[in-house]
Formats: structure tokens, sequence, C-alpha cells
């Protein structure tokens, strides 16, 4: 049997079982569910394990696929982007302010760290959207004035 194969059952078995414990949810009710933590327990966590399970499965693909197309293509090409990648998250985090986050009564919400990742992400984001907008920008000017 080929992987796609065996990949194709596996969703179907996935599906099937996602179906069924949807009929369970869908048959224990809202008011059942949010009433009673042993209904909780016995409709809802076989859902969570599920897409644990799923989740599981996804990045194992994932990691084996990036790691065979990483050493079947130019690896030296992979790390700098990968190295250019991290430098613009080490940017981005010595860029950001951070600051822990509090409500109305004076509480933490988010702490220092956490704030501080947030900020860091988001930054991350901005560079990298910016530079892909340039990268379309001047692709399509290239296009334009280049001789065909």
């Amino acid at each position: 049997m080929t992987v796609y194969k065996v990949l194709k059952y596996l969703a179907l078995v996935i599906g099937v079982i996602g179906l069924i414990l949807l009929g369970r949810v869908l048959f224990a009710g809202d008011d059942a569910i949010t009433n009673s933590g042993s209904v909780q327990a016995s409709v809802i966590d076989p859902f969570l394990w599920l897409s644990y399970f799923v989740l599981a499965i996804i990045i194992v693909l994932v990691l084996f696929y990036v790691i065979k197309g990483l050493f079947q293509g130019d690896v030296k090409k992979s790390l700098t982007m990968i190295g250019l990648f991290g430098a613009v998250v080490l940017i981005s985090y010595l860029l950001a302010g951070g600051g822990a986050i509090y409500d109305s009564n004076g509480a933490e919400i988010v702490g220092d760290t956490a704030s501080k990742w947030v900020d860091a992400g988001l930054i991350a984001f901005y560079i990298l959207g910016t530079v892909a907008v340039l990268a379309m920008v001047l692709s399509g000017a290239r296009n334009l004035f280049t001789k065909k």
C-alpha cells in the first residue's frame, strides 16, 4: 500500500470517529453539557483526544516532509533563510516594548514576558509583510521593464 492510500483510509476512519463523537454531542444537548461536569468529560474529552491525535499526526508529517525537503534541495540556501528568519525574530524581540497588562481592578492579565513576545510577533509580522509586499512590487516592476 502506498502512503497516500494509508493516509486516505486513516482520514476516513478519523472522519467516521469525528461524526460519531459529533452525534454524541448533539444527542447530549447543550444544557446537559453545560450543567454536568461528568457529561462534559464523557462527551467533550474524546473530541479533544481526537484533536490531539490529528494534531500529532500533522506535526509528524510536516516535520518529516520539511526535513526531507531540506536535504533534497539546496541546504545552504535553506539554512540561510532560516537564519534570516531568526534574525528578523531577534530584531523584533529587541525592538519590542512589552509591559504587563492589567484589568480595571489592577489584577495582572498578561505578564511582561508574554506581552513582549506578542509585541515581537507583531513587529516580525510587520517586517515580513513589508518585505513580501516590496518583493511583489519589485518583481512586477522588473517584469514591466524587461524585454521578453
